[in-house]
């Protein structure tokens, strides 16, 4: 039965024959209708010769297994016409009817539970009448057990192919499945891995060359009124400067696993809010700011999203509100959450901005999202600018 070794390669067959069997199954099942009518030999030659009759019926039993795959049902239907003629004509058993059995198999193989009984049943029945006619009367059962057994075996033999077979496309199609679920939870990561890189390339960025900018242009006003002041500015430049570096180099060392200081400039948080305050004083725009609530045990991720919100924040006081705003920072910790809130004095003219959500406040809502939490940001009702954002704290969500 060659379906019982199609689904795996055996070591000792021939790679050429092998492809064959695999590739034309067709041929493959038209030699075994061709070796059914080898055992006959010279001896079926001469029983064709006396009764020519044999020659339709070998064909019936036989042919009809080149199309075996194809239509199981047919087949075997034609080869047991083919042997109950055989019956009525009274033209004692041969070895094509083997065909029997193969076409039995094949049902077994390709059809349903119920289709392969109901071709077993029909064998059987006629083993029974082939055991009544040319058994001898005390061999009568015995054959018939015989004969029986050996259609069950085939059938039984058939449909473990076929469970087997059935078993392996599922375990292919799970590898499959969970091979799409492994890409596109990559995908995923990547994204998700690029959308936080983006953040905090911008927080880093922008925010200094914010700050940067800022002091520039007071320095050049200040440079023939105020020289000193226009000295301080440029160190203060300077100073951002070596600070946007020194957090582009530890943002690479997170990255790299090769950049040497990565450990020695931990990621920023709530204490460095007070030098983060200090850079947008010397921008031009007063901060005051407040803390409030135990933060030792504030998880390391926490305060660095406490940190990225509030220095976008007073980014955009400093980008979008003009000379003379103030701004206040309110940083309240409770035991399952803590609060961030920075506003300013400046007039409301950016409710644009938050209505197209640029990457800034776009990036604030990931990062507050991140924790469970969601983000507001509007004109007041009073004036100036406000952002709130309140982070939950109760499971690990980052």
């Amino acid at each position: 039965m060659i379906e019982a070794h199609a689904p795996q390669r055996r070591r000792g067959l021939p790679a050429l024959a092998w492809r064959v069997c695999v590739r034309h199954p067709l041929l493959v099942d038209a030699a075994i209708a061709g070796l059914l009518l080898v055992p006959g030999g010279d001896t079926l030659g001469h029983q064709i010769a006396e009764r020519p009759v044999l020659l339709p019926l070998l064909a019936g039993l036989v042919v009809p297994l080149v199309w075996r795959r194809r239509a199981p049902l047919t087949v075997f239907a034609a080869i047991a016409a083919a042997a109950s003629v055989q019956w009525l004509l009274a033209i004692y058993p041969m070895p094509a009817n083997v065909a029997l059995l193969v076409a039995l198999y094949t049902v077994a193989v390709h059809r349903t539970r119920r289709q392969t009984l109901l071709a077993g049943a029909v064998l059987g029945l006629g083993i029974l009448l082939v055991c009544l006619r040319w058994a001898p009367l005390d061999k009568v059962l015995h054959s018939f057990v015989a004969l029986g057994a050996m259609a069950v075996a085939v059938a039984v033999a058939g449909v473990n192919i076929q469970t087997r077979r059935a078993y392996l496309a599922s375990l292919e199609d799970r590898a499959q499945r969970l091979e799409r679920e492994r890409d596109q939870q990559a995908q995923l990561a990547i994204a998700g891995e690029r959308s936080r890189i983006a953040r905090e390339l911008h927080d880093i960025v922008t925010h200094n060359i914010s700050v940067m900018v800022a002091l520039a242009d007071a320095a050049v006003f200040a440079q023939q009124r105020a020289p000193v002041k226009a000295t301080a500015a440029l160190r203060q430049i300077a100073g951002t400067g070596r600070q946007a570096l020194t957090d582009m180099r530890r943002f690479l060392g997170l990255l790299r696993h090769d950049e040497p200081d990565a450990l020695r400039h931990p990621m920023p948080g709530i204490a460095q809010l007070e030098a983060l305050a200090d850079h947008v004083r010397a921008a031009g725009v007063p901060v005051r700011l407040d803390i409030a609530g135990d933060m030792a045990a504030l998880p390391a991720a926490a305060e660095l999203t406490v940190y990225r919100l509030i220095q976008e924040a007073l980014t955009n006081t400093l980008k979008h509100t003009p000379a003379g705003t103030s701004a206040t920072v309110r940083v309240h910790r409770t035991a399952s959450a803590i609060a961030v809130s920075v506003t300013d004095d400046g007039p409301p003219v950016r409710a644009a901005v938050a209505a197209a959500g640029g990457h800034g406040i776009h990036g604030m809502r990931e990062r507050t999202a991140a924790y469970g939490g969601q983000l507001e940001a509007g004109p007041n009702p009073h004036g100036g600018w406000r952002v709130t954002a309140l982070l939950d704290l109760t499971g690990a969500r980052v």
